[in-house]
């Protein structure tokens, strides 16, 4: 990085909204479309039944589209800190911040807002992807942040979770990330074969694959949650430390998760228990 008549090198860039990235769009726009369609037919059912098919319907697609959107969130483990720090390379000016790390099952999302927002005659307000999935090379996402000219927080931040880093949290995240998305994608099939299974009035084989899919949902959690077996390595900022805690997704997962096979499991050995007797 070189000084250009005196000024630092930052190039202006696309930076991506973690929150609402176009893949959740595309997801629920689809699932939308789907109910929109359910809507449509329901003065066609006549009867109580018609409360009862709308409840089934809406908490069925509810389930669909948490299993397939927490794989393009980036809120399974979060993290921020407020700290007055350096801002750009080659300069001893600090700039209060607020600094923070979006984990997802794809990559890490580090966002970086000033506080106030507007400091130093500049807008600081970033918010940086850098990937882990397949197909993406992390350290290339890095090395472009560094040609670009990123502010000192986010490089400190992103260089914790680069592949040689001598804190080895990358291993450890990368292919957690990788076997939680696996199991994701696994318990949204279960749950496609089970709609077919009740659309076909086969309801005990149905209520085995909301066990099946409640089943992966949690082993996606727990594959996840063996990153907290890595001892994470401090990311300081003066006498400031950021940690991470689970997020959203992580516990929506584990509460329909956990929902579904323990009302299932509840069933089974009330039956069990009848036959028995």
């Amino acid at each position: 990085m070189t000084f250009y008549n005196g000024v630092f090198p930052f190039y202006p860039h696309e930076r991506r909204k973690w929150v609402f990235s176009v893949d959740i769009i595309i997801v629920i726009i689809v699932f939308l479309v789907f109910a929109l369609a359910f809507f449509l037919i329901i003065p066609g059912i006549r009867g109580k039944a018609r409360l009862s098919w709308v409840c089934r319907v809406i908490l069925s697609l509810f389930i669909g589209v948490v299993t397939v959107v927490v794989n393009f969130t980036a809120d399974w483990e979060v993290g921020s800190v407020n700290a007055v720090t350096t801002y750009k390379s080659f300069s001893n000016s600090m700039v209060n911040a607020d600094i923070g790390v979006h984990v997802g099952l794809d990559g890490v999302n580090i966002t970086l807002k000033g506080n106030p927002i507007h400091q130093m005659n500049e807008t600081i307000d970033y918010n940086e992807q850098f990937l882990w999935s397949f197909g993406s090379n992390f350290n290339e996402y890095y090395n472009d942040g560094l040609q670009k000219g990123l502010p000192n927080p986010i490089l400190y931040v992103a260089e914790k979770f680069t592949q040689n880093d001598p804190c080895g949290i990358f291993s450890q995240y990368r292919i957690s990330s990788h076997y939680a998305s696996a199991c994701m994608w696994v318990a949204f099939c279960s749950w496609i074969i089970c709609n077919i299974l009740f659309s076909m009035s086969v309801f005990i084989y149905g209520a085995y694959m909301i066990l099946v899919t409640g089943a992966f949902m949690l082993f996606s959690l727990i594959s996840f949650s063996t990153v907290k077996n890595v001892s994470f390595c401090n990311i300081q900022f003066g006498s400031e430390t950021l940690k991470t805690t689970f997020g959203a997704s992580f516990w929506l997962s584990l509460a329909i998760g956990g929902l579904l096979a323990h009302s299932l499991w509840k069933k089974i050995i009330t039956v069990v228990f009848l036959f028995m007797t």
